[in-house]
């Protein structure tokens, strides 16, 4: 029985399994012969089953696969709450979304152990839970935090309010920080034609780092996207840091610019814990919601059933927002006279619609290619005005015929012209419509 009369069970003491502390695991051979050997992580699978780090081929892992039992003692980092778990093998998994979990949360530990060469995980290694005893020990009271159902519940109602997907991204991360409390958030969007993320909104960072990428894969961010699950760790992993990345794997693809085409991830310098919560709509993942904390432990699982429910009704407003911009019809264009201030140059390059203004880099990928296009209609022609319906419709632009994040990449694009300050901005100016506002004459020139 747990100390306040409920029945033992693995939801209850979630919290034991996080790898901040680790945990003994005792095995016997045939003979029964015991062998005990410290394990650096119990993963939470569901309510009848965890998982083990297989890290090592030696007596515990001939141990396991001769008898399939075993025994495990976890302990509560917060309260000092000690039990012993029974299991009994099932398989080892090495690919998936547990293995990747299990992989990600492990770096975090190794680097926090110092320890960064020698864990490696071969697998993960699946047991059913047959029961559980408590250990004595001194339990200290648990430490006290927000009530998160209604953190939850109140971002929830915040955001719901909004009518814009830019103000939507916004009132989100300005939820998390008013009822959850957490400083440091982001939202990144996917981009699922060239299989990377892009940041379209910050929050407690020195820059905002909009339009800054991750890939597939990479880091806690890249894993929940790639594996459409949440990926947690206590302890920040080093190799988990993004900036160096991002500009390796440009250079990696060939890609090989005049100037620097790398926007600086926003992260924290040494972060101590991090979650990065898919937004999944209709099965795919469509971005992450991502936060962190210079502080270890700050997100266990019951911050993560809090963050699900926040992300799940983000997917459901961006999904009504961009149904709201395709019903508007389209306006007729507006042509102004020409502008009179310096000349704004402006540079593409095909390979991947890299656009820089002056010297400067400004974006590529899809809005950059929305950027071009509609530059190039203005200085031909001098039109401002364009809708989101003739972008999604015009086959020059190649867009994906699931394009579901267009309206996202628009945000992107205007946030990014106006950090730059490039004399060219993007307004609003209806649902569904837009309209391009240069300060001077544009020269272009396409590489």
């Amino acid at each position: 029985m747990m100390p306040d009369g409920l029945p033992l069970s693995l939801p209850l003491i979630r919290n034991c399994l996080e790898g901040i502390v680790p945990s003994v695991l005792a095995t016997a051979d045939p003979a029964g012969m015991p062998n005990v050997s410290m394990i650096s992580h119990v993963q939470y699978v569901d309510p009848e089953h965890v998982a083990l780090s297989y890290q090592f081929f030696n007596k515990t892992r001939r141990n396991l696969l001769a008898t399939r039992l075993a025994s495990v003692a976890v302990v509560d980092p917060d309260t000092d709450a000690q039990y012993r778990l029974a299991i009994e093998y099932v398989e080892t998994q090495t690919s998936g979304p547990l293995y990747e979990v299990m992989k990600a949360k492990l770096a975090g530990i190794a680097s926090h152990a110092g320890m960064q060469s020698v864990f490696r995980l071969l697998g993960s290694d699946v047991f059913r839970v047959r029961s559980i005893e408590v250990m004595p020990s001194r339990v200290v009271p648990q430490r006290l935090g927000c009530n998160l159902l209604s953190a939850a519940r109140r971002t929830c109602d915040q955001i719901g309010a909004t009518r814009d997907l830019g103000d939507l991204f916004d009132a989100v991360l300005a939820g998390m920080q008013q009822h959850f409390g957490i400083e440091h958030a982001m939202i990144m969007m996917h981009d699922q034609v060239e299989g990377r993320l892009y940041t379209v909104a910050s929050r407690g960072y020195p820059v905002s780092g909009i339009g800054s990428e991750v890939h597939l894969g990479e880091g806690v961010i890249g894993v929940a996207a790639q594996q459409g699950v949440p990926i947690r760790i206590g302890h920040m992993a080093s190799e988990y840091s993004y900036g160096a990345a991002v500009l390796d794997s440009a250079r990696a693809a060939g890609l090989d610019w005049p100037g620097d085409t790398a926007i600086p991830y926003p992260g924290l310098d040494a972060p101590q814990s991090q979650i990065a919560m898919p937004i999944v709509r209709c099965g795919k993942t469509i971005g992450v919601l991502f936060a962190e904390s210079p502080e270890p432990n700050q997100f266990g699982y019951d911050e993560e059933d809090a963050l699900s429910l926040v992300a799940g009704q983000l997917s459901a407003l961006i999904a009504v927002l961009q149904e709201e911009e395709e019903t508007e019809p389209a306006q007729v264009p507006v042509v102004p006279d020409a502008g009179e201030g310096r000349e704004i140059r402006m540079r593409h390059y095909a390979a991947d619609n890299t656009v820089f203004v002056g010297h400067d880099y400004l974006i590529k990928g899809v809005a950059g290619a929305i950027l071009w296009k509609i530059a190039g209609e203005h200085a031909a022609s001098g039109r401002v005005e364009f809708t989101n319906r003739e972008l999604r419709l015009d086959p020059a632009l190649r867009l994906p015929e699931y394009a579901e994040n267009l309206e996202a990449r628009l945000v992107l694009l205007q946030r990014r012209l106006a950090e730059r300050e490039a004399g060219i901005r993007i307004d609003k100016c209806g649902r569904g419509r837009f309209r391009l506002v240069v300060d001077g004459p544009l020269a272009l020139e396409d590489v």
